[in-house]
């Protein structure tokens, strides 16, 4: 075969550092927008990502070439230096040390980027601990809750 095909989706979810609510809605749009296009460079050629102040989601075709690990450091690394260029009050962001990828098969893609749309909403009802154990169990993912949260 001459040509090498590609399509595989994650969903990919990381929290600020003890979940401060970093993310207020001066910023928000801006630092969603910065993920994605940080994602689309590391070649990623859709990408979707929002959420509230104190976390975020991605949908993230990889692509042929790129791997979760490095992209997702990519992505943090660079979006923390830029959030920090926002003001002098955001001097001190970092994100979570940790992070959740998810895989997502392509006729999933339009409801996890509304379920993605509608986290502000959704998180009236339900903190960040209670959606990201549910991942991990819908998945069937081990962990120890030790470990978790930093």
């Amino acid at each position: 075969m001459p040509q090498s095909f590609c399509q595989i989706y994650a969903h990919v979810i990381f929290s600020t550092k003890a979940r401060q609510r970093w993310l207020d809605d001066a910023i928000r749009a801006r630092v969603h927008a910065y993920l994605a296009t940080i994602a689309r460079d590391c070649g990623c050629p859709h990408v979707h990502a929002g959420g509230p102040d104190d976390h975020v989601h991605m949908l993230v075709d990889l692509g042929k070439k790129v791997d979760p690990v490095t992209l997702i450091g990519k992505v943090k690394q660079e979006s923390s230096k830029f959030v920090k260029t926002l003001g002098a009050d955001h001097g001190g962001f970092y994100w979570q040390n940790g992070y959740g990828a998810f895989s997502v098969g392509p006729t999933r893609v339009m409801e996890v980027e509304s379920y993605i749309d509608g986290q502000v909403e959704h998180h009236r009802r339900q903190s960040f601990q209670e959606e990201f154990r549910a991942f991990l169990e819908r998945y069937g993912i081990q962990y120890d809750e030790r470990y978790v949260w930093d």
